[in-house]
């Protein structure tokens, strides 16, 4: 175990407790635990797919009283093989869920997922819903094949030179071939050069998209599409990002709308606790999913923040999600402290 100290945007004294899941296909997954050791447990689950975890997620949780747990899903991250496509599917991502839930001792905890994580959240919750109390949803994404059309398609409305210059990278002809244009660019024994200039105008679009909905950081986003140094030193790790995210959006992450739907109301009659929180200006993921999901699972505590956009980072957003955390997990503060906390 090590010990790397959290930037000053979070809580002076947090640290996070670092180690890695060692999977028998040939995976090592990072995974970091930040917070009171016997707090309520609530794992975070990144977006993306293949984005990585972000400590300032820490400032959502009172650390004092939650044990929080990060974690780079398969090939994400500082997860390794960074990139790595092969034995990377969701139900593997929900075995390594449960196994990092074994090995820290938690009878049951809660989570924690936005935009593609969200719908992890979910489809584990599903899937395991003994060991989940609670899920709190940021951006749901639905994993259908309208938001998947809707990302490289319909949103090029929003960004059109950028869209235009991920067209160009992607070599592509015909725009509704743009995704599976970008995952074949992005697999192993493409052309390197080509790889890197398609991963730097993915991003380019992506900041150009969610600026199109957040003023706030938009200044910022447009100069980082300006920095072609900066952008040059992280382009191995967005060519892996990307091609994760390329090679689960192929195959809608092996959910599509209707299972993961099937599988919220399977997690709720069980008793798990859902809550969605989504962004009226989210350019990303439709504003329709809340009421997709408030169709499915009545009981789903639902908000949709009017002048939110996307990013967790979004002040508005930020403090709702906080506040859902809250309401869900601070009634189960001193049962995390026994019974929630360590399996027996």
């Amino acid at each position: 175990m090590t010990m790397r100290s959290l930037s000053r945007h979070t809580q002076a004294t947090a640290a996070l407790e670092v180690h890695t899941l060692r999977t028998r296909d040939g995976h090592r997954v990072w995974y970091a635990l930040a917070g009171a050791r016997d707090g309520v447990p609530v794992a975070v689950l990144h977006g993306g797919p293949g984005s990585g975890s972000q400590p300032g997620v820490l400032r959502l949780f009172d650390l004092r009283r939650f044990r929080v747990v990060l974690i780079d899903q398969r090939g994400t991250g500082a997860s390794t093989p960074h990139g790595s496509v092969r034995h990377n599917r969701t139900d593997y991502l929900i075995a390594d869920l449960e196994a990092i839930r074994a090995r820290l001792g938690f009878a049951r905890w809660g989570v924690l997922g936005g935009s593609w994580g969200a719908a992890l959240a979910l489809a584990y919750a599903g899937q395991c819903p003994r060991s989940v109390t609670g899920v709190v949803l940021r951006g749901l994404f639905l994993t259908s094949a309208r938001e998947v059309r809707g990302l490289f398609i319909g949103s090029r409305k929003r960004a059109p030179r950028a869209w235009s210059r991920l067209r160009a990278a992607a070599r592509c002809e015909q725009p509704a071939t743009l995704a599976a244009r970008c995952g074949d660019t992005l697999q192993y024994g493409a052309n390197e050069a080509r790889q890197r200039a398609l991963a730097l105008a993915w991003r380019g679009y992506e900041n150009a998209v969610l600026a199109s909905a957040s003023p706030r950081g938009a200044a910022q986003r447009r100069a980082n599409l300006r920095n072609p140094r900066e952008s040059q030193r992280h382009a191995r790790k967005l060519i892996g990002k990307y091609r994760i995210q390329a090679h689960y959006l192929a195959h809608r992450c092996w959910l599509g709308e209707t299972r993961l739907l099937s599988l919220a109301r399977r997690a709720a009659a069980a008793g798990v606790s859902i809550a969605a929180v989504h962004g009226g200006r989210d350019p990303v993921c439709p504003r329709g999913n809340l009421r997709r999901l408030s169709r499915a699972v009545p009981s789903a505590r639902v908000e949709s923040v009017s002048a939110a956009g996307h990013l967790a980072s979004d002040p508005a957003l930020h403090a709702c999600v906080a506040q859902a955390l809250t309401a869900m997990f601070a009634p189960t503060v001193e049962e995390g402290r026994s019974s929630m906390r360590r399996a027996a």
